[in-house]
């Protein structure tokens, strides 16, 4: 599994980037981002941007990945999934179609 992780970029060369991130500056791909400027956020696969992100989208990533770090070190959900644990699952919608039609297989 890849996970996008938000970079905020210090510096561009080219198609080339140097960027913050969580475990401090990489080089990072931005043949995919011609629009990309000094100060943006970014999310990064693999060495390789692929979207310019907001600042609050690249704050909850963060704190959904950290949310995540502490689940997998075994600790609770914590503020980063509060959107998760006030709620109850649901279906999508065509999934929510089928249950209504009475279908119980595909």
């Amino acid at each position: 599994m890849c996970l996008g992780i938000p970079l905020q970029l210090l510096q561009i060369n080219g198609i080339a980037g140097l960027a913050e991130g969580p475990d401090g500056p990489e080089l990072v791909d931005l043949s995919l981002l011609p629009d990309a400027r000094v100060g943006d956020w970014v999310l990064g696969f693999l060495g390789t941007g692929r979207e310019i992100l907001t600042p609050d989208q690249a704050r909850k990533i963060t704190a959904a990945l950290e949310g995540l770090a502490t689940l997998m070190a075994g600790g609770g959900l914590g503020a980063a999934f509060a959107d998760l644990e006030a709620r109850e699952p649901a279906l999508p919608p065509h999934l929510q179609a089928a249950q209504a039609a009475g279908l119980t297989t595909g």
